[in-house]
Parts: structure tokens; C-alpha cells; sequence
């Protein structure tokens, strides 16, 4: 059995932002995950100033194209509002691989799928064995399926189902723009153009809404594609999406059972009106790791539900 003090599930943003804080710290954790890096994500890829801030991220750290966005189109009933602003994008199969290896721990390939905490310890599978284990696997992760299912309930109302596509492009339109409710959607659609002609498009919804409505997100999927057709952002149907899901905020904000710990897409922290979860994701991996090596309570600050009011100041 392989034994060491923290174990962290999920080599994400949350993940590796919190093993690079405790590798800075002077503890090194094992990572697990099920995926070897680098591999695809569905996500957008949405980053703010506060990333990089909180990355310590400068000038030229990061070897891959980040996309800059100084306004951003916003599209609401059919008005066009551009709005001013200072935002980014990555592509997380290289974001995601350039962050856990700039983390500097050792990340093994594999799929928690058993966990028991036994005198004071987590063991895996009968494989591994630690004293505190973060849980930063998204959604679906095995740690708040084990420990966190009935203190951090998930209503149905907050679950987010998204379908996007992200391909090469020969780009024509630069910009980013942003529908809300177009055909009736109970959420939101992107278009996202990316450095080296990379091309981000896709929307998200409330599952629970459209549930109601008697809607299918790929009918949705199907407006929005034929609607930027005919607007002249592509000039073919591009290929077929990729879903996932996600919870937005919620309560209780119980982030902590024990030495167990949820963070990211786990803990459900991504924003309401634009589904942003990467700024929630870093955060709480590096409070999670000053939690543990400076034996203080696990807090975040209070999380905003929304996006648009960051984004809409200028940076």
C-alpha cells in the first residue's frame, strides 16, 4: 500500500492548484486521476485577471496562446450590448497538463473507486492510505459521493447541463459573444475564437427548467448552431458536442468532513449566469492547502453567484 500524509483525487485546476501550494509549502501529495495529462476537457476555457493573480502567473510563464478579450458582445433579447472588459481564454488540454505539471508532485493514472476512512485514515481501494484527502474530481468526484452526499446535498434546481464543441477553425469573427434566453433557453450560448484557430461554441442551461419546459439541449444546440450560420460565425454545422454537467453554488457551504475535503466542481462552486468555475476551482485549492499546513478551518470567502458584475468593469 502506498502511504503518504495528503492524497489529492482530480489533477484539475482545483487539483493542481492545490498541490502546487503545498509542494510550495514544503509538502509534496500524490495525485490521482483517472486521465493521463494532457487530455480533453469539455470547458470553455474562461479565465479572469484573479487566475492569474492568484497563480502568481507573470508575463511570459505560461507557453501556450491565451486569448485576450477587451470587449465582449453581449446578446439579450435581441439587442447587442459591447461591453469593455479585460478577460481571457485557454484551451484546458493544455492548460490543465502546463498547471499540474508546473505543480512539481507526482501524479499517478487511476480511478478512485472505493474509499473508507479506517483510525484516522483514507484508504483507496486497498492501494492507497493518507490523512487528509482533498476531493477535486468535478462533478462526479469520489470523495463527495462518499463523505459529502448528505452534509453538501446538491438540489436538483442548481444542476447546469452543458454541450459544447471546441475544433480548428479558420476564424472570421475575433470576438467573444455571449446570447442569454435566445429560442427560450433557460441559460446561455457562447462563441469563443481562440489563438492558432481554435474555436469554442456551446451553451448551458438549467437541467431542471428545461425538464419542466419539455426541452432537449440538443434542440437547443441545434438553434444555436443554425442561428450562427446564419449570422455568418461559421459557415458549416460543426461537429457533433460533447455534454457535460456541473452544479452552480449552493449551500451549505460544508466544504470539510474531518480530514476530507471538496473542492472545484466537487464543492460546486461555478457561477450561476456564465457557469465560471476555474476562479472557484484555484481558489479553493490553495485555501484548502494553507488549511491544512497552517492547521486552520477550511473558509472561502463568501462566493459570488454571478459573473457579469466582474466582467462588465473593466480591468
Amino acid at each position: 500500500m502506498i502511504n503518504k500524509e495528503i492524497i489529492i483525487v482530480g489533477g484539475g485546476p482545483a487539483g493542481a492548484a492545490c498541490a502546487w501550494t503545498l509542494k510550495q509549502k514544503g509538502i509534496t501529495p500524490l495525485v490521482l486521476d483517472k486521465y493521463s495529462f494532457p487530455r480533453p476537457k469539455v470547458c470553455a476555457g474562461w479565465i479572469t485577471p484573479a487566475v492569474f493573480k492568484l497563480l502568481e502567473l507573470r508575463g511570459d510563464d505560461y507557453p501556450y496562446t491565451v486569448s485576450q478579450f477587451d470587449r465582449i458582445n453581449f446578446h439579450l433579447f435581441g439587442l447587442k450590448i459591447p461591453v469593455p472588459t479585460r478577460q481571457y481564454a485557454v484551451r484546458r488540454y493544455e492548460f490543465d497538463a502546463w498547471l499540474i505539471c508546473r505543480a512539481g508532485v507526482p501524479v499517478n493514472t487511476y480511478c478512485v473507486r472505493n474509499i473508507i476512512r479506517k483510525n484516522g485514515f483514507y484508504i483507496i481501494d486497498d492501494q492507497y492510505q493518507c490523512k487528509y484527502l482533498i476531493g477535486a474530481g468535478g462533478t462526479h468526484c469520489p470523495v463527495y459521493k462518499t463523505f459529502f452526499t448528505q452534509t453538501r446535498p446538491r438540489p436538483p434546481k442548481s444542476l447546469i447541463v452543458a454541450v459544447e464543441k471546441e475544433y480548428p477553425y479558420d476564424i472570421s469573427h475575433h470576438q467573444c459573444h455571449l446570447w442569454f434566453f435566445d429560442h427560450g433557453l433557460p441559460g446561455y450560448a457562447w462563441y469563443l475564437p481562440k489563438g492558432n484557430n481554435w474555436l469554442n461554441i456551446g451553451i448551458g442551461a438549467k437541467f431542471h427548467t428545461l425538464k419542466q419546459r419539455g426541452q432537449n439541449i440538443m434542440d437547443q444546440w441545434r438553434h444555436f448552431t443554425m442561428d450562427l450560420q446564419k449570422k455568418g460565425f461559421i459557415r458549416e454545422n460543426p461537429p457533433i458536442p460533447k455534454g457535460h454537467n456541473y452544479y452552480f453554488q449552493h449551500g451549505p457551504e460544508k466544504y470539510r468532513q474531518d480530514n476530507a475535503f471538496i473542492i472545484g466542481d466537487a464543492a460546486g462552486l461555478s457561477t450561476l449566469d456564465m457557469g465560471e468555475g476555474i476562479h472557484g476551482a484555484v481558489l479553493s485549492g490553495i485555501r484548502v492547502a494553507d488549511a491544512i499546513v497552517d492547521n486552520k478551518p477550511f473558509v472561502l470567502p463568501h462566493p459570488p453567484r454571478f459573473s457579469l458584475p466582474k466582467i462588465l468593469l473593466p480591468h
